[in-house]
Order: structure tokens, then sequence, then C-alpha cells
């Protein structure tokens, strides 16, 4: 009786470790084709090929590229400080991501030191989804490995293509980041005080295009956002709303 428990135990761990490298590799793969845009941005804004594998290598965190090349293809080495400050700004998530993981992924200088690189939306997303605790590692590693593999590889041959293909506003490629942070932003706008920090970032970042030089728009938006999100005046109200509503109902 207790070998075939054992016996359907290890089918069940097994099933379920398949499920998370198709999950993670799936992820890895949809994920990997944004570098195609982003190599070939790269290239379009100025970087020669191997500066912009080189980005990709060391920062790999594909909000923060966008956001780097984006100001820097826009102002050139004059918005250099402004397009690291912004890729920084971006980036700063990513400490509260390997403060989550950290527990996941367990003691070792040199473990932590490679999970540290590949500690990405993606890589916490999937590991955080799973179970138990082993599942949750093999979903960060395979993710974020994947990611990584992947991302450079396209980042690479979107590079190599970009004298090929031309403008990257001819193939749409321009819209690409814009459309992965709206894709990102649009499910969490659910409750008033979200969309007031969107709206609020939105309208001075817009207003502060034609003054500013490219990059500081970003920075100053983000202050914005944070004041507005840390007084949470409308989150309150959200708050309250519930409780209300039980009240009422009872």
């Amino acid at each position: 009786m207790r070998s075939a428990d054992r016996t359907a135990e290890e089918a069940g761990d097994r099933a379920a470790s398949r499920e998370v490298w198709r999950e993670g590799l799936g992820v890895a793969i949809a994920t990997s084709a944004y570098g195609i845009s982003f190599g070939a941005l790269a290239v379009a804004s100025g970087l020669d090929v191997w500066q912009t594998c080189v980005l990709s290598v060391l920062m790999f965190t594909g909000g923060s590229q966008f956001a780097f090349i984006g100001v820097f293809g826009a102002g050139g080495l004059a918005a250099l400080p402004s397009a690291v400050a912004s890729a920084a700004l971006l980036g700063v998530r990513n400490v509260a991501y390997g403060m989550r993981m950290s527990t996941i992924i367990g003691d070792g200088f040199w473990r932590r030191a490679a999970a540290a690189q590949v500690t990405i939306d993606e890589s916490t997303a999937v590991a955080i989804s799973q179970s138990t605790t082993r599942l949750r590692r093999l979903g960060f590693w395979i993710t974020g490995l994947g990611v990584f593999i992947g991302w450079n590889l396209t980042t690479l041959a979107g590079a190599l293509l970009g004298d090929v293909l031309g403008d990257p506003k001819a193939w749409g490629l321009d819209a690409a980041a814009a459309a992965a942070f709206l894709a990102l932003l649009w499910p969490r706008l659910k409750q008033r005080q979200a969309i007031a920090v969107g709206v609020a970032a939105a309208v001075v970042a817009a207003s502060l295009t034609p003054l500013l030089m490219p990059g500081l728009p970003v920075l100053v938006a983000a202050v914005v956002a944070i004041v507005v999100g840390w007084f949470n005046w409308l989150g309150r109200n959200d708050a309250r709303r519930p409780s209300l509503a039980a009240g009422e109902s009872s």
C-alpha cells in the first residue's frame, strides 16, 4: 500500500514538474520575442551591435533597456544621465523581487549572484505561482535562464537585422515597448487610486515633454506618481466601500 502511495506521489511530482517546465519555457519564448524589437531599436538609436548586446547581457531588464534607448535615442550623449536615471528607476522593482526570492533561492554566494541576474518580472511571477518551494525554485530558474538566453539571442538577431529592416517605425517596432508597458499596467487599473496615479503621471509627462530634455519628464512624472500614491486619498475611499456595502447588506 505504501509503495503504491509513493508511486502515485512521484507521478504527481513529475507531472507538476513538467507543467512548470511548460509554463516557464512558454513565458521565456513569449518574452524573448521582444528582444528583436529592442535590438533593432537600439541600433536605430545610435548604438552598435556590440554595445547593444553588452547592454542586454549586463542590464537585462527589458523595461529599463527600452527606457534607456528611448531617452538616449531622443537626446544623444547629452541625455545620457537622464537615460541612466530612467533605467535605474524602472529597475528598482527588481530589488523587491530579490527580497521575495531570497527565501526560495537558498544560500550560497554563487547561487545568489546568478539569481540576482535573472530576477525579473517573469521569473518572479512564475516562481510565486507554484505551490511548493521545490516547484517555485524550478520555475524561477527555468524562466529566468530561459528568458536570459532567449532575450540575448533575439537582441543579437534584432541588432544584426536592424539595417536590413530599415526604419523600426515602419514595422511598428517602436510601439512594442509602450504596448508591453500598457499590458502590464492595464490589469492594475481596477481602483480609483491606481487610475489617479496613472493619469497624474501621464498628464505631467505629456505636458513637460515639449519643455524639458528627454528623460526628465519621465523622472518628474515618477515623483508625481509617488506623491499621489503615498497620500492614497482615493485609496482610502476604495477601502471604505466594502465595509459600507457589508453594513448595508446586514
